[in-house]
């Protein structure tokens, strides 16, 4: 009954207008913000590891224990900032990309060569807060893939 009122198909047009705007301005700018925040991050994780500061370089060594630990670190720092820099700039995104997933898979190997860092009783289902920080890079995974798609577009906007 209400949806007859003028009132209402009025207030149901606005609304929609605004929506369609809101979608149009997340696909606009969606894609390039996630790029320019998963470059940031990158640069920002890679510099920790490159000047000694980071959190998790007892996790990068105990996960590449056939690398002495003092190249290790500082390696995968300046790998994370040169993925940073191509996600940032866009330059060779192709290859960018190629570096950002393989550094994604070295991240997964904490599941596959310490287990008992990852998983509370060696349960898959039970995460510690090491098992917590590999999975969520799921999340970044699916990032890249996003980004990803937008090589061969001039525009990183998505269709809907």
């Amino acid at each position: 009954m209400l949806r007859n009122h003028k009132w209402f198909q009025s207030g149901l047009h606005a609304f929609e207008r605004l929506d369609a705007q809101i979608v149009m301005t997340m696909a606009q700018y969606g894609v390039p913000l996630l790029r320019i925040a998963l470059a940031l991050t990158f640069i920002w994780f890679g510099a920790l590891k490159v000047i000694g500061l980071s959190p998790v370089a007892g996790l990068v060594v105990e996960t590449m224990p056939w690398l002495p630990p003092s190249f290790v670190v500082p390696a995968v720092g300046i790998w994370e900032i040169i993925v940073g820099a191509g996600l940032l700039t866009r330059f060779v995104l192709r290859l960018t990309l190629l570096f950002f997933f393989m550094q994604m898979g070295g991240t997964f190997l904490v599941l596959l060569t310490l287990p008992e860092l990852a998983f509370q009783n060696n349960n898959p289902l039970l995460l510690t807060t090491i098992g917590e920080f590999v999975v969520k890079n799921l999340v970044l995974v699916s990032a890249g893939l996003i980004i990803g798609a937008t090589v061969r577009r001039h525009s990183e906007t998505l269709p809907a």
